[in-house]
């Protein structure tokens, strides 16, 4: 490991973004890491001391700032040691404060088949 640089597929390895170097080899060639807003295109590219990674998962978006190379993948301890998050913090998608649930009496049981074509009907119109 020459001035603080590693083989991108290590790094994300040992800070345990993924389960094996395997994975992260393939998560890499697919271009869904960025290093510095460049895709990186090979899993042998260098990740050196305060490049921010951009890392797209399959429900989440992490962007982590390189800390310190990594030696080993240990416990999550010392692999949260490797990088600073600065992923956004997810945002909750809520209904509007002024939009009611549908109301069914207490008691009514599912639909029925009528019951539910007009409910279609009404949801087709909007």
């Amino acid at each position: 490991m020459a001035e603080g640089r590693q083989r991108i597929d290590k790094w994300l390895f040992f800070a345990r973004v993924v389960k094996s170097r395997t994975l992260a080899a393939k998560l890499a060639q697919s271009g869904r890491v960025r290093v510095n807003g460049e895709k990186a295109t090979q899993s042998s590219d260098p990740v050196r001391i305060g490049d921010t990674l951009t890392i797209t998962l399959d429900r989440r978006i992490l962007v982590y700032r390189v800390l310190l190379p990594g030696l080993r993948r240990g416990p999550a301890e010392e692999a949260r040691l490797l990088y600073e998050d600065l992923s956004p913090q997810p945002t909750a998608a809520k209904a509007p404060p002024d939009a009611l649930p549908p109301v069914r009496e207490i008691g009514s049981g599912r639909p029925t088949k009528r019951e539910r074509r007009q409910i279609d009907r009404l949801r087709d119109q909007s």
